[in-house]
């Protein structure tokens, strides 16, 4: 048994994914814990997401891992390994290799391993991961995907609207001219609105940005921790299916959220959905989504500027942040 240097036995998390896959994995993080709540939780993650995780005390350490690239792990094998990344099996194999004492994982036959629940197509990611917890003991659900107070807590600025035009495939991708066109009737309606991304989006932020003098452009400026606290702050966010939406769910933060090419029952918000409005355009006959294709998908693409105005107003009315610096 692989112990720390105060006599807790280690135990590693695989979820080496980005912002939006940490988010929606704080429910089964936080079920790991309350499973296993005497060991030392490591999670192999990006740095640029673990570190806010471990901030937020949800891990113990991170061991920065990019996707399914080797990492060396030191000391003894770990006393459990969970794999929070995917069906394997190629997860699988990365976790095997450090021969854990026990793996939790969802049952993979190319990987020689049963000892799991079967995995399910369409499931949504947060349920997902609670339910390979729950095979293994552990007690988590959507409700455990908060940070912070519960929605409606002191600091919110009603006027404050974030932007945020990019995803990380064109396919998940609002053209920017609509976007801007978005930006510029809530800039005149007197609201703050700033557009976020990070800094590969610069060009599209910037466009969105030029729809009005009064839209400011902070492309590039926030590190996940001050993006999520910024995100607290706000009264509204507009967005795809990207990351930052994750960030509207865990904070309370009311937000229009455009889904396409991938089902909002897949990675839509599990909580307070009287705060979101999801905006999906699905016909009979649709091509199969690709969240990786290179085109806008025809889901997201039929989603038109008067639908997104008016989910903003029907959830945060102009009139109701006119004149008002704070909420709450």
């Amino acid at each position: 048994m692989a112990l720390t240097a105060q006599g807790r036995p280690r135990l590693l998390a695989l979820r080496a994914l980005g912002l939006g896959d940490a988010v929606t994995g704080i429910a089964a993080l936080r079920g790991v814990r309350r499973r296993w709540p005497d060991h030392h939780l490591v999670l192999a993650a990006p740095s640029v997401v673990g570190d806010w995780l471990r901030q937020e005390g949800l891990v113990d350490e991170v061991l920065d891992t990019r996707g399914l690239e080797r990492r060396d792990w030191q000391g003894d094998p770990p006393d459990v390994a969970v794999n929070l990344h995917g069906r394997g099996p190629q997860s699988h194999a990365l976790l095997q290799r450090l021969h854990p004492s026990r793996l939790v994982a969802f049952a993979n036959a190319e990987a020689g391993f049963s000892d799991g629940p079967p995995w399910r197509a369409n499931e949504h990611e947060v349920d997902r991961w609670c339910r390979l917890l729950a095979s293994a003991g552990a007690t988590c659900g959507p409700d455990d995907l908060r940070l912070g107070e519960p929605p409606g807590g002191r600091g919110r600025d009603a006027r404050l609207v974030l932007i945020h035009p990019g995803a990380a495939f064109p396919s998940r991708r609002w053209p920017a001219d609509r976007w801007a066109a978005v930006a510029r009737d809530l800039a005149e309606q007197g609201r703050q609105v700033l557009v976020t991304g990070v800094p590969e989006e610069a060009q599209a932020c910037a466009a969105v940005a030029a729809a009005h003098p009064a839209v400011e452009d902070t492309c590039g400026r926030y590190a996940v921790p001050q993006l999520s606290a910024l995100v607290r702050r706000a009264g509204l966010l507009l967005c795809g299916d990207t990351g930052i939406a994750h960030l509207a769910t865990a904070h309370g933060t009311p937000s229009v959220l455009l889904f396409g090419p991938v089902a909002p029952t897949e990675w839509g918000p599990r909580l307070d959905p009287e705060l979101h409005r999801v905006l999906w355009e699905p016909r009979p006959g649709d091509p199969p989504g690709d969240p990786h294709a290179r085109d806008v998908d025809v889901r997201l693409a039929r989603i038109e500027v008067a639908q997104v105005l008016a989910a903003a107003d029907e959830i945060t009315p102009a009139a109701a942040t006119s004149g008002s610096a704070t909420a709450g």
